[in-house]
């Protein structure tokens, strides 16, 4: 089988349907199979010495050394020489917080002098790490080596490489491993083992300016300079292995290389037997058939869990069953019946589920029957004992820090983007919204929604409040200002072009290009139409239309309609809590030059564009559209929104044959976050277009990322197939088969979107499990997403063994994504506490928060005073009077009971785990609710291979702390019958330990952890 060159997460999962292709050597950040994620650098050398990944690592050089010139295996390639003395220096904060790494780059050297270094990278001449092609004064031949301060030194040697060839090196530092390996032209050629090393020797984490990253220059004045010419150098911050890094060389020269199989999901981990029996399966002796129905063209949705029988008196949990995943509805075309049989890890046990087929409609959609509180009726409280809890904890960091923010540097590109000056002392800022940056501007987005939110937030505190009330006006006024400029003559009865479908190229340009560098960024914002604002120019928006890609030439795009979103949705926030027509107006702009231009396109071009990798990802622009069309009542903005829906995974064709209406599976592979936030918006448009379809798709959708691709902490991404971090697994319920990629998983604003859909869906169906994903997300991974004493925060949360978080942006100047949600998530948490019903005659207790929930229409306040999850129970006390429900949440995780005490008697009920309880009543003021739920551990093991558990103890995972990075699983021993029995430790602590080993939770782990664990059960 020819090795493919196209490798990317949107081709997986269609089957017959078409993929768009992104080419692995033209400049995207998927290269060679190996996911962006695990990219910190890369650096072409055609012409600059430009960092080509989406992290703006600029390297630098000497005007008067710089040369390029053309070679005729490479094209443009960098020229370096000894006399010239020329080197690049590559940013300092490079291996900032890295695990491991591996270097890679194509070297011809012109001379065998010894001592020339291809790089050289650490903090001094004795703590470095470098490769000396041609040898030292001490070491001859290819030499690789690190040394520390403390005298250690690890190398490698290898025969010398010869002058003028060119040579594909790799390095690779692989400290769970605990090697040094050095390959040329893709083949191993020698190692060091057993090396007691962590980078953080290597490279200063805490002041990275101490750290020196040099290429073609040694740390030793003395040693010559590289006389090479260069090309493709690549920093990773995964160990790669040999077969991607044979696929980088053979790759590079397309040389027809050929693989003997097809490719293979990329991991290291342990290999358990699949057909031993693990956990409770090793005592399961049986499992019970089930009978479905479905209508015709509807996939039949199957119970991931059913009843099993255990023997030797074990009570074990529901059995996880896996059943095959189609990719259409062909099963179920016409009325009949059919068995689907299903597998349940280790055994070779079959459950089957007999399907009957009937003709007839799909069942009815739910309505509306509940409203959120806003957030300035919820309250959040120190707990029993007056201490502050993690939401206020974090919620404080954000806040405080938000306080000290500059607006204009969140103005910045705009003002850049429209030739303006900046105000005195304006910085811009960094990361993803730098000059270069295609996605500059999204941070301004989720800085409008937070700031927005802190507003509505801090009645608590008015001198907070009046500064988020200045910041939201001064946001609004500038870029209201600026759209007003936008398709208008710059000078009375100068040209402009008012249309937004005409917009023509650039100034002296004859094409649209995505070039915004100071020297290449069109400005002429009277050419660009009426209503547009954003940080960049129209071209992007345009290029899309035209089929242009994602990547970093100005050829390609990123995500131009995600941006987009985030202005949309940070204006209209602003609006409702504030009122400000201005943002509202700035919003209606934007809208109506978006359906200018996307009302004239094509079905086919739709399709295409919303399935292309990255590059068509719109974030929620469905669901800011219909919103917007909810505020103004003009229709114009619900088309629009309908425009953005992505056909091919919501109905599998033009036709709607089939997609996620009819409970297809279509996302399998994709990139996880493009996608939640789709999905989020046919929600929103179900609210308003009366499409049933609508609902269909968010709630099978959520039913299957929940079931099939999460994450035990309550992520949903983290592909090793695809090799994309960012992607959903390539197959349904294979999470360690496909999943636990090195460049991390659960990136953290995927879970921010799913907990917004997944209360989004609680206001139609009052469903337990809804809620009970809520808490898990909340909890496990949004507030173990925040650093301990500062508001940086993760992007992508690592569940392999020994792994550590990397936390970023503290002073919230340099946003990625999940910098940018994690602004929205940390000013908003008691969001979704309480909800009511839209009539008014229902509360409903969703988390236990200590908190004070004010209801306006019922001229009632509700306090619950609580430790939780510190201590397993809460008090709600009525202050007011008034006949109303209060439905209070039964954990799934409550199965040792839930007892429920009104004005401190006991109150007889029955209460189901994973339900709602209804309290009915005519309250009175000083009437109390006491519920208790007593906390129990227990393991939630991966769909696919059960041996390997997370341990919880209620709503908690609890992470075992390590103390160095692992390369198998801690392995933990448990009593079969009551896991509790070989734990000890302080449950109102919420502190455990097992063999020695502390275990904590993990929103209260900063160092290294392992959330997943090799359990082994023993009577």
């Amino acid at each position: 089988m020819k090795m493919h060159k196209l490798i990317i997460c949107a081709m997986l999962g269609f089957g017959s349907m078409n993929s768009t292709a992104l080419w692995a050597q033209d400049g995207d950040q998927i290269l060679d199979g190996i996911g962006e994620t695990g990219l910190i650098a890369r650096y072409v050398f055609d012409g600059d010495v430009k960092d080509w990944s989406r992290n703006n690592l600029h390297g630098t050089i000497l005007e008067s050394n710089m040369k390029f010139i053309n070679d005729e295996q490479f094209g443009k390639v960098l020229s370096l020489s000894a006399d010239s003395k020329g080197f690049v220096a590559l940013p300092s904060e490079a291996f900032a917080g890295e695990e491991s790494l591996s270097i890679s780059g194509w070297i011809y050297l012109r001379a065998e002098q010894s001592g020339q270094h291809f790089f050289d990278f650490g903090k001094n001449a004795k703590t470095h790490f470098f490769v000396a092609p041609t040898g030292n004064k001490k070491d001859t031949g290819f030499h690789t080596e690190i040394a520390i301060q403390t005298g250690k030194k690890y190398e490698t040697n290898s025969p010398n490489l010869e002058a003028n060839k060119w040579y594909h090196i790799v390095v690779v530092i692989d400290i769970p491993s605990k090697t040094l390996s050095t390959y040329v032209n893709g083949t191993l050629v020698s190692s060091a083992k057993n090396m007691e090393l962590n980078l953080e020797q290597l490279f200063d984490a805490n002041t990275p300016k101490n750290n020196m990253l040099y290429i073609g220059k040694s740390f030793l004045a003395e040693d010559p300079y590289l006389d090479a010419k260069l090309h493709d150098f690549r920093l990773y911050r995964v160990p790669l292995n040999e077969k991607q890094i044979a696929k980088i060389y053979h790759n590079t020269l397309d040389d027809g290389y050929e693989e003997e199989e097809a490719e293979q999901p990329v991991g290291d981990l342990e290999k358990f037997p699949s057909t031993t029996p693990q956990l409770y399966n090793q005592y399961l002796t049986s499992v019970t058939d089930v009978k479905v129905q479905t209508v015709v063209g509807t996939l039949p949705r199957l119970p991931r869990y059913m009843k099993g029988v255990y023997k030797n008196g074990i009570v074990g949990p529901e059995v996880r069953v896996i059943w095959p995943a189609p990719t259409d509805n062909i099963s179920v075309l016409k009325a009949g019946q059919y068995t689907v049989t299903g597998k349940i890890a280790g055994t070779d046990l079959k459950p089957n589920a007999l399907v009957i087929v009937k003709e007839g409609k799909d069942a009815a959609t739910p309505e509306l029957k509940l409203a959120a509180f806003n957030l300035d009726e919820v309250s959040l409280n120190a707990d029993l004992h007056g201490h502050n809890t993690k939401f206020i904890e974090n919620r404080d960091k954000f806040i405080k820090t938000l306080a000290k923010t500059n607006p204009d540097s969140f103005l910045y590109m705009f003002r850049n983007a429209f030739g303006q000056e900046q105000p005195k002392g304006a910085e811009a800022l960094g990361v993803w919204d730098t000059q270069d940056t295609k996605l500059r501007g999204h941070a301004t987005g989720h800085y409008l929604t937070a700031i927005a939110q802190a507003y509505a937030s801090t009645g608590y505190d008015k001198a907070l409040q009046d500064n988020f009330a200045a910041k939201m006006e001064y946001m609004v006024n500038t870029l209201y200002q600026l759209e007003q400029m936008s398709g208008q003559p710059k000078v009375a009865g100068g040209p402009s072009v008012s249309d937004p479908t005409a917009v023509p190229f650039g100034p002296g340009k004859t094409e649209y290009d995505s070039d915004l560098s100071n020297e290449g960024l069109r400005t002429d914002y009277w050419n660009w139409g009426k209503g547009f604002i954003s940080a960049y120019p129209p071209d992007q928006f345009i290029m899309l239309e035209k089929g242009a890609k994602y990547g970093g030439q100005k050829t390609q795009i990123w995500a131009p309609y995600y941006t987009l979103h985030k202005i949309l949705a940070g204006l209209l926030d602003v609006y409702e809590v504030s009122g400000n027509k201005k943002a509202l107006e700035t919003a209606e702009g934007m809208g109506s030059w978006v359906h200018a231009r996307m009302s004239k396109l094509p079905t086919e071009t739709l399709i295409r564009m919303w399935n292309t990798y990255i590059a068509g990802e719109f974030g929620g622009m469905n669901e800011a559209m219909a919103r917007l069309y909810r505020i103004t009542n003009e229709k114009q903005y619900l088309e629009v929104a309908q425009i953005f829906d992505n056909i091919k995974v919501f109905y599998g064709d033009a036709k709607h044959s089939n997609g996620l209406a009819k409970n297809v599976d279509t996302f399998r592979g994709l990139h996880a976050n493009q996608h939640i936030p789709q999905i989020m918006g046919a929600l929103e448009m179900y609210h308003d277009s009366n499409t049933p379809d609508y609902y269909r798709i968010a709630d099978n959708f959520w039913f299957k990322t929940t079931n099939d691709y999460m994450y035990s902490i309550g992520g949903v991404a983290g592909a090793s197939n695809p090799a994309n971090a960012e992607c959903f697994i390539s197959q349904p319920a294979t999470i360690y088969e496909n999943g636990f990629s090195a460049g991390g998983q659960n990136e953290t604003c995927a879970t921010y979107n799913m907990l917004k859909l997944t209360s989004n869906l609680f206001l139609y169906e009052q469903r337990g499990e809804l809620m009970d994903y809520y808490e898990r997300g909340l909890y496990n991974d949004i507030l173990a997403s925040v650093a301990e004493n500062t508001p940086a925060n993760t992007y992508h949360i690592p569940l392999r063994p020994g792994s550590v978080k990397q936390f970023g942006n503290a002073k919230m100047n340099g946003f990625t994504c999940c910098n940018g949600t994690a602004l929205e998530s940390s000013t908003k948490f008691q969001n979704s506490i309480y909800f009511k019903s839209i009539d008014n005659k229902a509360l409903y207790v969703n988390l236990y928060v200590p908190s004070t929930l004010k209801w306006a229409e019922k001229n009632v306040t509700i306090e619950q005073t609580t430790s939780f999850p510190n201590e397993d129970h809460t008090l709600l006390t009525i202050k007011g009077e008034g006949k109303f429900d209060v439905n209070v949440r039964v954990p799934s995780w409550a199965t040792k009971g839930f007892f429920v005490k009104i004005n401190g008697k006991d109150v007889k009920v029955k209460a189901v785990p994973g339900s709602y309880l209804t309290l009915n009543n005519k309250w009175k003021n000083g009437d109390t609710i006491e519920l208790r739920m007593p906390f129990q551990f227990h393991l939630d093991p991966v769909m696919d291979q059960q041996n390997v558990a997370s341990l919880f103890y209620g709503p908690i995972l609890l992470a075992a702390q390590e103390k160095e990075p692992l390369k198998e699983w801690r392995k933990v021993t448990l009593d079969a019958k009551d896991i509790s029995k070989t734990i000890t430790g302080n449950p109102e602590k919420l502190e455990f330990a097992i063999d020695g080993v502390v275990f904590k939770p993990f929103y209260n782990t900063y160092g290294r952890h392992s959330v997943y664990l090799d359990v082994t059960l023993k009577e």
